[in-house]
């Protein structure tokens, strides 16, 4: 399978499984660029990060910009507002939460405390998705938190997106700045003149090149903006992969054979070039920004620094740098009455992950009124205390074969120190032997935060046996994981 460009982005809030599949077959291209190349490294070391959606959709709590969308899909059908029935009524009320957003109880420096107590990393916020709300204090749009009428606008740290960059790199971690490349509120990409189709721009940008130009210039300059006023900015994480040039024959001929009519719209409207011209905008990017890890997510090529598998997990360890962007609770931005994963879950996750080579992104959406719900810092909390002692197996660790085996997960550093990550089912008694399908000949074992030596036996078919004492198996039995350092 070759130059797949914008499969992945058809499915990107769908999960249907050919899109889930295709991440695993997607060709990499590597990056060149020796400062990017360092800090990629660097950053595949980090492997735990925090995601946030927010804007004003918050206060609908509805899935992010989606219901603007006219794609017939029943995850983001138009149920709030006093005319959900009619589109355009539907449209100006959405876009009034603009001006009534007013998060007074917003607080990142509380946040980026829980996120490093937890053992993140780093950060990506979304400064602005597919709706064109604005989170930072752009010149280029009255759309924003910042515009004067909007309540929020007379706080000091009214511009939210570098308080929380600020806030997080006060703490030690990556800011990373989430921009969607499609702008429904834009007239350049929505042109009211036309009726929205679907998530696409609204007219051929080759028979409308000004109004095309005009939205490249709008983007380019909206993403300087935060480049250039924002402080050091680690990554840049674009959603929106159907914004790129047109796909070539052999991509719309894979696709069509692939799934056919069962994407609704794409069948017409794929085929539309919207060149961002991406190439220049990374180059001009990196003048701002040395070393400035770039993700096109969705989007074969070059600008994409690393891949973003979503809410799910690979089943294999995968040959290139990539990052799972996975749910917290409820949904990717404010859901009322959210339920939360379990910090045994959330640490099991993060544990396949990293012993695949990848890293985890943990999304937490904060609520309208600027708060983390009560279960989120919980979640963090139980996540932190096991991390408090087993942070080792996860920070810069490499994957190593066989990656996982029955309920353990290996992960390796640079000097050859291997650990194995035994996941505790709730209720499950710990095994009084591990069977490792590998030879440890001539090594020690420990149980990280415990100091009784393992017994080892090699076996003469090569792989060995790790014997773990009653005493021990006693204290290991309420745990949510358990790393032997060998």
């Amino acid at each position: 399978m070759k130059n797949i460009t914008l499969l992945f982005s058809l499915f990107i809030y769908t999960n249907l499984a050919i899109g889930q599949a295709v991440y695993e077959d997607e060709r990499y291209v590597p990056e060149t660029d020796p400062l990017v190349l360092e800090k990629l490294e660097q950053w595949q070391g980090l492997k735990f990060g925090l995601l946030m959606h927010w804007g004003a959709y918050s206060q609908w709590g509805v899935v992010e910009s989606w219901s603007l969308c006219p794609e017939e899909y029943g995850w983001c059908a138009r149920k709030k507002g006093s005319n959900p029935d009619n589109y355009f009524a539907y449209k100006k009320e959405y876009e009034a939460l603009g001006k009534s957003f007013n998060p007074i109880k917003f607080n990142p420096e509380k946040w980026a405390s829980a996120a490093k107590d937890a053992g993140m990393k780093y950060v990506v916020f979304t400064t602005k998705h597919h709706d064109g709300y604005n989170m930072f204090d752009t010149q280029y749009s009255d759309y924003k938190i910042t515009n004067t009428e909007t309540p929020f606008s007379k706080q000091d740290n009214a511009d939210v997106t570098k308080a929380i960059f600020n806030a997080f790199r006060d703490n030690g971690m990556w800011a990373g700045a989430y921009f969607s490349k499609p702008d429904w509120h834009m007239d350049s990409y929505w042109d009211p003149y036309f009726p929205p189709k679907d998530r696409n721009v609204n007219y051929d940008p080759e028979a409308y090149p000004e109004k095309w130009k005009k939205y490249v210039d709008f983007t380019h300059n909206q993403i300087l903006e935060l480049m250039t006023n924002y402080g050091d900015i680690d990554i840049l994480w674009l959603d929106g992969g159907w914004v790129a040039k047109k796909p070539t024959q052999d991509i719309v001929d894979w696709y069509d054979r692939s799934v056919k009519e069962s994407a609704t719209g794409y069948m017409k409207t794929r085929n539309i070039n919207q060149d961002i011209e991406m190439d220049k905008l990374v180059e001009k990017a990196r003048e701002k920004q040395p070393g400035l890890i770039v993700v096109d997510r969705a989007v074969h090529g070059k600008n994409q620094n690393y891949l973003t598998p979503e809410n799910r997990i690979p089943e294999k360890a995968l040959p290139y740098p990539w990052e799972s962007c996975i749910i917290a609770g409820g949904g990717w931005s404010y859901s009322f009455n959210a339920k939360y994963m379990s910090g045994r879950k959330a640490v099991h996750t993060l544990a396949d992950i990293v012993s695949k080579g990848g890293n985890l992104l943990l999304n937490i959406a904060p609520s309208p009124e600027g708060e983390w719900d009560k279960g989120a810092y919980k979640l963090l909390s139980e996540i932190g205390d096991w991390m408090g002692v087993n942070s080792e197996a996860i920070y810069e660790t490499n994957a190593v074969a066989p990656y996982k085996f029955d309920n353990v997960c290996i992960t390796e550093k640079k000097d050859g120190t291997t650990y194995l990550i035994y996941l505790m089912e709730e209720g499950a008694e710990v095994s009084s032997e591990i069977n490792v399908p590998f030879s440890l000949d001539k090594s020690t074992a420990h149980v990280l935060g415990k100091d009784e030596t393992l017994e080892i036996k090699v076996n003469k078919d090569n792989t060995s046996t790790i014997k773990i004492s009653k005493s021990l198996r006693s204290e290991l039995k309420n745990e949510i994981a358990w790393v032997i350092k060998i």
